[in-house]
């Protein structure tokens, strides 16, 4: 029988750092969040390869004192607390005390730190867990960690490291995201030499979403405002208009903390689900503080995890944040038609008759640096493109210059006042654009604004009847005038919806009655699918299913809600049942209601299908008088527009 033997000091560190320190992105997350903790307000990070061979972190933070400095690569040693007592009370970033002596463990580092009192700095040097060298020397106040050669003395552990593109990607990502999480810090990052990442620090959170994922996502944006006693949230949800097919654009921090959390991207994606189509999810960047004690941070080395108290009541005011600010507008998307690509001559005459730009003009805004990959920050090369990205104030422009490409009048811009977007009509821009000023009158710029929050707006009752309904298209589509667009209606879509809302509405107020099933509806179901059945049963029975067991894993279903008679079918019910499953803080009655009701859909009119003027005319009218008649309960769009603006740019009637 093999002999127990206790493992040597360092082959337990570099077993620990196995468990902290998974890539170069993982020394870099440790670094930056020490950083942090030491209230630093400016952070340069520079890597090389990746971060395989060389990683630079600078802070002016309040630095390490000399007699300490040792002590902080020993493991488990930390400021951050004291005592177990701490854990259910800590709000730092890092606290394990298990960074440094893990980064030390599989790598070379170097430290140089001066604290404000101190008149001098020290450089600390120490390679595998093993300390080199401690001089005083000449530094500023804060600290600088270089990490060389990661993984020297583990290259087993060396050999699981990805291209150095690939690590250097990592590093970059995570970089973003914790430049995020710090609004108010201005963080730079630097790969290879070069400039890829630098915020200003200015504390407005709408300046790093430019930065980071450009102009599109920025001038699509919807605030989150939300306040409880135990949690406050603030931040940004995307509109559905820029939704992706991966959860990468799913940010949110927990007491400054970046993470991941089943239960928080569960409540955004539930209240998102109304609004979206099946399997894409949405933009959403939120600051989510809760006090400590609802919290259980230390639940994985990585800190990546964590648990809440009750999970149930984050979950629902984390829901209630997100469907409130998507509540808000009316969300119709705007579309437009394609342009045609300008020849090379079509160019080169349109940059002839470009108005030459002021030296403000030219200036880089302070704090917006290009994303990672490119090298400079955006340049404003006209007024007109700085106005339409934040909405500023269209008098700078001197008199006496030629208006800006009707091209910039689509612009999305942003309001940098009130962080909303803002409100014109394309008819109020023509009316302020006229073709010809004479040389004394000053050239004013109108300001562009969304297109899909018109003053006048089409879900209001008092506009229902001015809509005009032009006909139907290819059997499908209802094409309604109204203002100054053009709203396209899917007849489908609109059905669904309305049958989802009526069925919602019926069995909340115990409005349904039930139809029998001859022969009943035979389930043969699963030992998890019963456990499911059981728990809900009752909801089923007091919504009109009768449902009894039938003998070993068969249950037959005798009658269900007359609504639901001409639908009603083993696979239909069987799905149902299945999706019950996926609604973790979501039970009872109000969950079984939305089953039944996306089964109803079913039922709706499909697209080639003919109707009459008026029973379009009747399926509009109950479409619009709904509090979500924007997409159907799949996420599909029931209504888009397109502006007479557009139309006329297409057939040339406005050059």
């Amino acid at each position: 029988m093999p002999r127990i033997t206790v493992l040597d000091q360092s082959t337990i560190d570099k077993i620990a750092a196995g468990e902290v320190i998974e890539r170069p992105a993982s020394v870099v997350k440790e670094l930056l969040e020490n950083a942090i903790d030491a209230q630093a307000t400016a952070v340069t990070i520079e890597i090389r390869d990746g971060g395989t061979t060389f990683i630079r972190v600078t802070d002016n933070g309040c630095g390490i004192p000399k007699d300490q400095v040792s002590l902080a690569f020993l493991r488990h040693s930390t400021s951050k607390i004291k005592s177990a007592e701490d854990l259910f009370t800590v709000s730092s970033l890092g606290f394990r005390g298990e960074a440094l002596s893990s980064i030390a463990a599989v790598s070379q580092v170097e430290l140089i730190t001066k604290t404000p009192e101190q008149l001098t700095g020290i450089r600390y040097v120490i390679e595998g867990g093993t300390e080199r060298s401690a001089e005083e020397i000449g530094a500023p106040e804060g600290t600088t960690f270089l990490v060389r050669n990661l993984f020297y003395n583990t290259p087993a552990r060396q050999k699981f490291l990805k291209t150095a593109q690939t690590e250097g990607s990592h590093v970059a990502a995570l970089v973003e995201k914790i430049a995020m999480s710090h609004p108010d810090i201005s963080i730079r990052f630097i790969q290879n030499n070069q400039n890829r990442l630098h915020t200003s620090g200015n504390h407005n959170l709408k300046d790093i979403i430019y930065t980071v994922f450009g102009r599109d996502i920025a001038a699509n944006l919807l605030p989150v405002e939300y306040e409880q006693e135990i949690l406050q949230i603030h931040g940004f949800a995307g509109k559905p208009v820029i939704a992706r097919s991966n959860r990468n654009f799913e940010n949110y921090y927990i007491n400054g903390r970046y993470v991941k959390s089943s239960i928080v991207a569960k409540a955004i994606e539930e209240a998102y689900k109304p609004f979206m189509m099946q399997h894409k999810y949405p933009f959403v960047l939120l600051h989510i503080r809760i006090e400590p004690e609802y919290l259980d941070v230390n639940v994985h080395p990585t800190k990546m995890e964590l648990r809440f108290r009750d999970a149930e009541q984050i979950y629902q005011m984390i829901y209630q944040a997100v469907s409130g600010a998507l509540a808000q507008k009316e969300l119709i998307p705007q579309v437009s038609l394609e342009k045609k690509e300008k020849t090379a001559e079509e160019r080169k005459t349109e940059k002839l008759l470009e108005p030459r730009p002021e030296p403000f003009e030219v200036k880089r805004k302070s704090g917006l640096s290009a994303r990672y990959g490119e090298e400079s920050r955006p340049v404003y090369q006209t007024v007109a493109e700085r106005q339409s990205e934040y909405g500023e104030s269209s008098q700078r422009e001197p008199a006496g210059k030629t208006a800006a490409k009707p091209n910039l009048m689509a612009r999305i811009p942003v309001d940098s006042a009130n962080q909303n977007p803002a409100v014109r009509t394309p008819a109020t821009e023509m009316k302020q654009s006229p073709a010809v000023r004479t040389p004394e009158e000053p050239a004013k710029q109108p300001v562009p604004r969304q297109l899909d929050l018109f003053e006048e707006k089409l879900l209001e009752p008092e506009s229902r009847k001015r809509h005009k309904l032009i006909g139907q298209l290819f059997d499908t589509y209802w094409l309604v005038e109204f203002s100054d667009h053009l709203y396209i209606i899917d007849q489908h879509a609109a059905h669904e919806k309305v049958l989802y809302e009526h069925t919602m509405k019926t069995l909340k107020n115990r409005e349904y009655t039930s139809q029998m099933v001859n022969p009943p509806i035979v389930l043969t179901l699963g030992s998890e699918e019963q456990v499911l059945l059981n728990k809900y049963k009752s909801y089923f029975t007091d919504i009109g299913f009768e449902i009894e067991h039938f003998g070993g894993k068969e249950y037959a279903v005798r009658a269900v809600p007359d609504n639901l008679f001409s639908v009603a079918k083993k696979d239909l019910l069987m799905e149902m049942l299945d999706n019950l499953s996926d609604d973790m803080f979501r039970g009872g009655a109000e969950l079984i209601y939305e089953r039944i009701a996306t089964m109803s859909c079913k039922a709706a009119v499909k697209g080639n299908n003919r109707l009459s003027p008026a029973e379009a005319d009747h399926l509009i009218d109950q479409l619009l008088k709904l509090d979500n008649p924007y997409t159907c309960p799949h996420g599909r769009p029931t209504i888009i527009s397109m502006s007479k603006y557009e139309l006329e740019k297409k057939f040339k009637r406005i050059v």
